[in-house]
C-alpha cells in the first residue's frame, strides 16, 4: 500500500509543550482524521509537515520524499486549507488567481473559475465579502485547481453551519473518489470524521495514543454507565475518565475489559467525541 504521507518520531519542543515521537502514515486514496482536544498538538504537527516551523528531530516523507528535499515538487502536489485564508481581504477572486497561479505549473484557470461558479462565488467578489463557508470553499477551489494529490486541512469546518459542513464533506469525498488523492483532516468536530474518515490519528498531550482505522478505534472502547455502588475499587481501574455524579458514574472502558466489570452495568457504543472527552479527563486526572 503506497503511503502519501509518513511521519516518524517527530519531536518539537516549546517551553510549555512538546510533540513527543509523533508517528502516523496516510495510505494513498484515503482520508485520515486527525483528532485531539485543543492544545494536543494537531496544528503544531501540521506546521511541521508543511515546513512552517522547525522541529528538533524526526522524519517526514511526502510522496516518498523527505519533506525538506524536492520542496517545489512536493508543494506542487499539496493543497492546504487552513481555518482562514492567507489572502489579502481586498483581493478579488481574480486577484487570488493572479497571486497563486505563478507558483503552480499545473494551475488550471478554467477549472478554478468553474469551481468558483459551482460554489456561487463571482470572480469580482472580494475576499472580505465572503462568508466563512465561502472562504473555505475558495481555498478548496484553489487546491483543486493545481491538481493537488494531498489535501491538508486544519479546522476547516470550525464555525461553519451544518449545511456548509455537509457540503464541504461532500466535496472531500468527491476529491478522494480518484484513488490517487488523499486527505489529512484535522478537526475537533468529530461528527464530520465519523461520516467520511477511513483512518484516525488521535493525539493527546503531544503524543499519538492511537493511529489506525476509524472502525478499530470506535470498536476498541465502550461507554460504561452504572450506579455509584455497582463497581468496587479494583474495578474502577478499568474505567477510563471516570465521572461520578449524584446517581451513578460514567466513563469508557476497553472492550476487552468488559468481562471484568459487573454485567449489571450499561454498555453502549462510543463516539469519537466521547473517546476524546474521557481520554482527556483520564490524562488530566493523572497529571
Amino acid at each position: 500500500m503506497n503511503k502519501v504521507l509518513e511521519v516518524r518520531n517527530l519531536n518539537k519542543n516549546y517551553d510549555t509543550f512538546s510533540l513527543k515521537d509523533v508517528s502516523f502514515e496516510i495510505p494513498k486514496g484515503y482520508i485520515m482524521g486527525f483528532i485531539g482536544p485543543n492544545g494536543a498538538g494537531k496544528t503544531t504537527t501540521i506546521k511541521c509537515i508543511l515546513d512552517m516551523i522547525n522541529y528538533q528531530s524526526g522524519d517526514i516523507r511526502i510522496f516518498g520524499h523527505d519533506s525538506k528535499d524536492k520542496e517545489a515538487y512536493i508543494n506542487e502536489r499539496i493543497g492546504v486549507v487552513l481555518d482562514a485564508p492567507l489572502y489579502v481581504e481586498d483581493w478579488t477572486m481574480s486577484d487570488v488567481e493572479a497571486a497563486l497561479s505563478p507558483f503552480y505549473h499545473r494551475w488550471d484557470s478554467i477549472k478554478y473559475y468553474s469551481l468558483l461558479k459551482d460554489f456561487g462565488i463571482g470572480k469580482k467578489k472580494k475576499l472580505k465579502e465572503l462568508s466563512r463557508g465561502m472562504k473555505v470553499k475558495l481555498m478548496v477551489a484553489a487546491a483543486l485547481s493545481h491538481e493537488a494529490e494531498l489535501l491538508i486541512l486544519d479546522e476547516p469546518t470550525s464555525g461553519l453551519d451544518p449545511v456548509a459542513r455537509e457540503e464541504l464533506c461532500d466535496l472531500l469525498l468527491d476529491f478522494v473518489a480518484e484513488e490517487n488523492r488523499s486527505i489529512l483532516f484535522s478537526t475537533h468536530i468529530t461528527s464530520d470524521l465519523e461520516k467520511i474518515a477511513d483512518y484516525i490519528t488521535f493525539i493527546l498531550g503531544g503524543r499519538v495514543v492511537f493511529t489506525g482505522s476509524k472502525e478499530d478505534l470506535i470498536e476498541k472502547y465502550v461507554l460504561v454507565k452504572g450506579g455509584r455502588n455497582e463497581i468496587g475499587d479494583d474495578q474502577r481501574n478499568f474505567i477510563i475518565g471516570l465521572r461520578e455524579h449524584g446517581t451513578g458514574f460514567e466513563g469508557i472502558a476497553e472492550a476487552g475489559n468488559i468481562n471484568k466489570l459487573p454485567k449489571t452495568l450499561l454498555f453502549e457504543p462510543v463516539s469519537l467525541d466521547e473517546i476524546i472527552i474521557y481520554m482527556n479527563r483520564e490524562a488530566k486526572s493523572n497529571e
